[in-house]
């Protein structure tokens, strides 16, 4: 009766199952999460970049690549989801590394390379030019640095690999080292210039990483299946607001950025950060015949909007086309002559030539020629390390012959806006020149005026609060009466621009200091970084452009000589040179110390090197941090065998287990050691004889009633260790070596034996 009564009852309720905490197995994941993450890492990490380069193409080059080499990652990972990991892997590294080389390649040196994307020997010739210049211009400049062609280069392979290295990172949820990558990329810039905290990147870092380890624990196995939402967004908050409270306390030594000396050089006249460096550097040298040396112009600026000069940017064309046909008549006297023009230290998308420049050897097909101006150009070259030689026509003009000729009147543009100048500079433009009847007697009165009444002083404009180009810096300059070629050069062109001439300003390099060293029958002559220079020019028609030398103890002041007769027949133009031949000792700049290429073996034709110091400590930085994981995991396993020669069964059990989690072997805490050492040793192959020895010892260790433990458990520890090891394919071993998941993985609880 009473089982009758009751059996319903026990029937009707359900048996209880023991709550589950843990998921049973590794959920499978798919792509485009992860995919997102490591794009997402990868421009976090670019971010701060920001602060030290200029804008330009980098930014999109960059973009462009990381996008690429993610998907790229995603569709092979998705087409090979059925195929052994190991095999996905690969395919996808290989995959991602050629469409990063011809995305880079398109981007950046598209006209050099088969279809665009395929490197030829070309392509390899110019990403060695650029890679010299964006290490010069990182090494040599302060920030920001312009977005030059070799920082374009530099930046979208360096972003690229890192784009690369997130991925697989966040594929194999290795969150920790993935946050470790993206942490150390981003915070270089603000290492290098010892910068303030970038309190936002902080905070957008802090909040990245949250939201990485978030999505990597749940697809852990033995993650959780319900956590504290709030609890984890208090622990983030409290480290966030700790890290940028403290972050901006921590001391930082030294600069690692080299000396910090500017040599790159843009289409401005933004010079008096370059000029004020406090340890110029050997940027060229110059082969010449004679004693003097040309000066060195890089581009021409021409429009002037009130505020500050635009740079000429006429048609290009090959150099097999030529510089276009003379300005010059054929009344004027000319001579020949060729430089030879080293760059060793100066980034800039234009090569220095002598004017008029008529023809170039040495270069590649990437420089192009702007007739223009008769300068060299390339949109995807550049300057430092080309070796070439220029032919250029030295004018002579008799002072008769300048003297007869007006000077072009100035271009109108119809569509710019009218700019309205200070008074002072045509008052003053004006009054300087009233005595005078030609053009050209002006010109030299208003430069010889600057010469005498001026100084030159890099501090000065600073000081006073006009160091730029704009109307109202000119018309301070004008009332100051010191500054520096900047000041010079933009005050006498908009003076002579006011007296009915056509004028534009050049941006160049002095023709340097001579040196002891020879070159053949040439003189070769050192060019320094504060020797960068603007002047100004005015158009005579028949003669072509005419540089003027206004700044005060500076180069060698414009002033032809009268012509005289030759026995040639009465009325011929002679054929001394006008004083416009700058002489190399009234030019400024400390001498270089040249002694190491008058000891150089080889010769003075040597080419100058870069300082391998800085790549090499890079290079070794980045080692070490790819091999970071696998060091640690080295020192905790030595650890580890050093406390089971002591005979502490924990330390060995806890090496056993995280040696499987690194192999990718099953583990799962509710095996005894008794039922884990027979699956090792039926499935993988491992010796019965030490297995036994160590599960021994654990048990005994946490059943019996003696604190007496086993002795040396090292060598049955090594033994099992290396055997476990064999029983994987290499790439397993090579993963497991360089990339440990037991580092992120749930670890053994070495405090207690239990396991």
């Amino acid at each position: 009766m009473f089982r009758a009564e009751h059996a319903p009852a026990t029937s009707a309720v359900p048996a209880r199952k023991p709550p589950r905490w843990h998921r049973d197995r590794e959920e499978r994941t798919g792509v485009l999460a992860p995919g997102a993450l490591a794009a997402t890492a990868a421009l976090v990490a670019m971010w701060p970049f920001t602060s030290v380069l200029a804008p330009g193409a980098w930014s999109l080059t960059v973009l462009t690549l990381v996008v690429a080499v993610v998907g790229t990652g995603m569709i092979v990972r998705h087409l090979l989801r059925r195929r052994a990991g190991w095999f996905r892997d690969a395919t996808a590294l290989l995959v991602q590394l050629v469409v990063a080389i011809a995305v880079l390649t398109l981007l950046v040196a598209g006209d050099t390379a088969l279809f665009g994307i395929i490197p030829t020997s070309s392509s390899l010739t110019l990403f060695g030019a650029l890679g010299a210049a964006a290490v010069e211009a990182i090494v040599f400049g302060s920030a920001p640095l312009d977005a030059s062609p070799g920082l374009t280069a530099a930046m979208g392979a360096g972003f690229a690999v890192v784009a690369i290295v997130l991925d697989h990172l966040v594929a194999h949820r290795s969150a920790v080292l993935a946050i470790v990558v993206t942490g150390v990329v981003g915070a270089v810039p603000m290492i290098v210039t010892l910068g303030d905290t970038n309190v936002v990147w902080f905070v957008l870092f802090g909040v990245f990483a949250l939201v990485l380890f978030r999505y990597t624990a749940l697809q852990h196995p033995e993650s959780p299946r319900r956590s504290s939402t709030s609890l984890a967004v208090a622990v983030g908050a409290a480290a966030l607001v700790t890290t940028v409270a403290i972050a901006p306390a921590l001391p930082v030594a030294t600069n690692l950025a080299g000396t910090g000396v500017g040599v790159t050089v843009d289409a401005s006249l933004r010079l008096g950060d370059d000029l004020r460096q406090p340890n110029p550097v050997e940027v060229l040298t110059v082969a010449a015949k004679g004693e003097t040396a040309p000066y060195l112009r890089l581009t021409t600026l021409s429009r002037f909007d009130g505020r500050v000069w635009q740079p000429d940017d006429g048609e290009l064309q090959s150099q097999e086309d030529g510089f276009g046909a003379p300005e010059w008549g054929e009344g004027i006297a000319t001579e020949e002559q060729n430089t030879s023009i080293r760059i060793l230290r100066m980034s800039s998308s234009w090569l220095p030539v002598p004017y008029p420049a008529t023809a170039v050897q040495g270069l590649s097909a990437s420089w192009r020629v702007s007739p223009d101006n008769r300068t060299l150009f390339s949109r995807s070259a550049d300057a430092v390390g080309n070796d070439y030689t220029v032919s250029s026509t030295r004018l002579i003009p008799t002072l008769e012959q300048i003297r007869a000729i007006d000077a072009a009147e100035p271009t109108v543009d119809p569509d710019a806006e009218p700019v309205e100048l200070p008074a002072i500079i045509a008052d003053l433009a004006a009054e300087v020149t009233a005595d005078e009847t030609t053009d050209y007697d002006r010109l030299v009165t208003l430069q010889n005026w600057f010469r005498a009444q001026f100084a030159y002083s890099l501090e000065t404009p600073v000081e006073e609060g006009f160091d730029g180009t704009g109307a109202e810096a000119v018309a301070q300059f004008l009332e100051t009466r010191s500054g520096y070629c900047v000041h010079f050069a933009g005050a006498f062109a908009l003076m002579a621009e006011s007296l009915g001439m056509q004028v534009r300003i050049v941006v160049g390099y002095l023709p340097g200091s001579l040196s002891d060293e020879k070159r053949g029958t040439e003189s070769v002559f050192s060019v320094t970084s504060d020797q960068l220079h603007s002047w100004p020019e005015v158009l005579f028609p028949g003669v072509g452009w005419v540089p003027f030398e206004p700044t005060a103890s500076l180069g060698v002041p414009t002033a032809f000589r009268a012509g005289v007769t030759q026995s040639g027949g009465p009325g011929s133009p002679s054929t001394p040179a006008p004083t416009t031949a700058p002489r190399a000792e009234e030019t400024s700049g400390p001498e270089v110390d040249r002694g190491d290429a008058a000891n150089s073996p080889t010769g003075a034709d040597d080419l100058r090197r870069l300082d391998p110091t800085p790549v090499v400590f890079t290079a070794l930085g980045a080692v070490l941090l790819l091999l970071l994981p696998a060091l640690i995991r080295f020192a905790e396993r030595r650890t580890r065998l050093g406390r089971a020669r002591r005979g502490d069964p924990a330390a060995a059990w806890a090496e056993l287990r995280d040696t499987l989690i690194d192999l990718q072997l099953p583990v799962t805490d509710a095996d005894t050691p008794r039922v884990r050492a027979s699956g090792l040793v039926r499935e993988n192959n491992v010796d019965p004889a030490a297995l036994r020895r160590l599960t021994d010892a654990v048990e005994q260790a946490n059943y019996a009633r003696s604190g007496e433990v086993a002795s040396d458990l090292a060598e049955p520890l090594r033994t099992v260790l290396t055997q476990l090891r064999d029983s994987v394919d290499r790439p397993t071993r090579m993963r497991a070596a360089l990339l440990p998941r037991s580092l992120y993985a749930p670890r053994a609880a070495e405090p207690g034996v239990t396991v």
